[in-house]
């Protein structure tokens, strides 16, 4: 099995490694009720998916 003659420095690790990194979610409106939502996520708000409702939503009296 093949050995490393050197070590790998820092800098060069985390040159590797810069792709690595996270990114931010796409969000749209809600169609129902306006509020920001993550794509292919029912709302939390009001609980419909692509116009449609999802789940069942408790309203405060």
């Amino acid at each position: 099995m093949a050995h490393p003659k050197r070590k790998t420095s820092k800098q060069r690790k985390h040159k590797r490694r810069t792709h690595y990194k996270a990114s931010a979610p796409t969000i749209t409106t809600c169609q129902n009720c306006g509020a920001s939502v993550q794509y292919h996520r029912v709302c939390p708000e009001c609980g419909f998916y692509k116009g449609k409702p999802a789940i069942e939503k408790e309203v405060a009296v």
